[in-house]
């Protein structure tokens, strides 16, 4: 009579676990890391399709940021604050399209001043907001099926993250099927030609900037309500900025914008996981992966000899 074979639960292997830990935390770090620049970039390639650039980004994010962070804190709701930050953001991208808009004035100065401008108020007004943390938004719980708190932690997804995947496919509809996207992308390649059509592209820039502007907002209030949730001047590390390179490298495709977000969002999470993993020597050479990425993908897309597939016709002109 031969033996009975039998055989108890099947337990994970130790190694597997901790692969498993490692993949879990680097998908939720690559997450929470490629919201500001989805936001950020989602907005600025909306105002470059209309033919305006807004390097102004930087500072929208910050007081964008700083203004969540405020409201939140003094009105106990992180919905508010949200809400308050894309408010101020669109008012500051307003701003930025009046005055594109004025005779011999460049998008690239117009944009260097914004920053400042943007960066200035709220390092002025964030002063009085230096707090460990205001109350922040709630979060979508996809590790309630585990005990282990690293896993959970990990598997914690702000609902912006879903908002900014559904702005990307809507924009990417809007430029495809609607007549007010096809009029933003006339605007954006062939001014006169919209003009002699009877579209007014001061009109259309003028939203798509403010649009823009107030979906960077959103984007800032990543920052001081979910992470890393603190109100710092330092904050932004400078997303805004390296989202114009992110759009460049993604012509101007809102669906690609939202890929290469994920990609910088990666980048990002190097440094914290290294750390995390003991690899403290090189913490901050991984640190810098966003700013080397960004350089590299500058040079990259930089070409002498033909336009880059997908820029509108009158970017950075006064047509």
């Amino acid at each position: 009579m031969g033996a009975l074979n039998s055989s108890g639960p099947r337990t994970m292997h130790p190694n597997s676990i901790g692969i498993l830990m490692i993949a879990a935390a680097l998908l939720g770090a690559v997450i929470r890391g490629s919201i500001p620049y989805m936001f950020v970039s989602l907005g600025e390639c909306l105002t470059e399709k209309s033919g305006r650039i807004n390097l102004g980004m930087e500072g929208i994010l910050l007081m964008s940021a700083m203004t969540a962070f405020a409201i939140s804190q003094r009105s106990g709701s992180p919905w508010l604050g949200a809400l308050a930050a894309a408010i101020v953001g669109g008012l500051l991208g307003l701003l930025h399209a009046g005055l594109t808009e004025l005779p011999g004035v460049n998008d690239i100065a117009a944009g260097i001043a914004m920053v400042v401008f943007g960066s200035g108020l709220a390092f002025f007004f964030g002063k009085q907001f230096v707090a460990p943390m205001a109350p922040q938004l709630p979060v979508f719980e996809f590790g309630a099926w585990t005990s282990n708190p690293a896993l959970r932690a990990a598997l914690r997804i702000s609902p912006l993250f879903f908002l900014g995947i559904v702005t990307a496919f809507a924009l990417h509809y809007a430029f495809q099927y609607t007549r007010w996207g096809l009029h933003i992308r006339a605007v954006g390649d062939a001014p006169e030609a919209a003009r002699s059509m009877g579209i007014s592209a001061r009109q259309y820039r003028v939203i798509a900037t403010t649009i823009g502007a107030t979906l960077a907002g959103i984007g800032g209030s990543h920052l001081t309500l979910y992470f890393p949730g603190i109100w710092s001047e330092g904050i932004s590390g400078g997303q805004g900025l390296m989202a114009v390179a992110l759009v460049i490298f993604a012509r101007w495709s809102p669906l690609r914008c939202l890929a290469v977000s994920l990609f910088f969002g990666g980048a990002q999470a190097l440094g914290p996981l290294f750390q995390s993993l003991g690899f403290t020597g090189l913490y901050q050479l991984f640190n810098a992966s966003p700013y080397v990425l960004t350089l590299v993908l500058m040079i990259a897309s930089c070409s002498r000899s033909r336009k880059l597939a997908g820029m509108p016709g009158a970017l950075g002109g006064k047509g």
